[in-house]
């Protein structure tokens, strides 16, 4: 396969550098000129990393191109070029619709839209792609896993999901800043924090047929300072807070009406 990548920032660094360590046969990458700097450091990088001169050169050179520039030119960006019938594109672009994406890039490309995280550098990433297309899927896959998703409506609700990082950094952030104001090292607060968390999220993954509520019990001591602290935390309108923010960045649901 060739891949092409137009828009070379963190994401797609994040993704050519899972893609060439995998069993998937890569003959070549061929990445947009912007930003030089990142792409003058993979094609240093990468062996099979090119630059190209311009972006119809990338597409024109790829067996499945890569979308990954900012919502704001993606229409400017899409529409100069001329994609040939039967190529892969994948968008990585986001709060851009399927129908107009569709629209830039002509009805005769295999269309697939994807929202992968910075961890698929490591082959960590769980990557959510609609329509789930098997050659799609099988990149992903290759770069930690792939989640399929049937429609566009779960796509947009799985890439505000997504979106949760900054905020439990941002946790993390005010429980080490709250830890250090009691009297442990920053180091030690980090260090504590990390593992901790590391740790229940690795429940959870090898735990997938258990609800997060039940996790939540079963962590839970009845009566306990868990259990007192997650009660706390919904009378003091965590959990509201939590479904609202995801609320403001999505479309309107009927389902939207129940409680939090």
């Amino acid at each position: 396969m060739k891949y092409g990548f137009i828009g070379i920032g963190t994401l797609a660094e994040a993704i050519i550098d899972g893609l060439i360590g995998t069993k998937l046969s890569v003959d070549s990458v061929i990445v947009s000129p912007r930003n030089a700097q990142v792409s003058a450091r993979l094609a240093a990088r990468h062996g099979v990393v090119t630059i190209a001169s311009h972006n119809q050169a990338v597409v024109d050179n790829s067996d499945m191109v890569f979308i990954a520039v900012r919502p704001q030119v993606v229409e400017s960006v899409l529409t100069s070029l001329k994609f040939p019938k039967g190529q892969h594109v994948v968008s990585l672009v986001a709060a851009t619709s399927t129908q107009k994406l569709r629209s830039w890039v002509g009805s005769d490309t295999i269309l697939t839209q994807a929202i992968p995280l910075p961890f698929v550098s490591a082959r960590q990433g769980v990557t959510a792609v609609h329509p789930p297309t098997p050659e799609v899927c099988t990149v992903f896959a290759a770069l930690g896993s792939c989640a399929p998703i049937e429609t566009e409506e779960e796509l947009e609700v799985a890439g505000v999901a997504s979106a949760l990082m900054g905020p439990f950094f941002g946790m993390l952030e005010q429980l080490s800043e709250w830890l250090e104001l009691k009297g442990m090292e920053p180091v030690v607060a980090h260090s504590y924090l990390a593992h901790m968390y590391t740790n229940l999220a690795g429940v959870a993954a090898r735990s997938p047929q258990s609800a997060f509520s039940d996790l939540r019990r079963e962590y839970s001591t009845d009566g306990g300072i868990n259990e007192l602290f997650f009660d706390t935390f919904q009378r003091l309108g965590g959990g509201s807070a939590l479904i609202g923010a995801c609320l403001l960045y999505t479309s309107p649901s009927p389902r939207d009406q129940r409680g939090s």
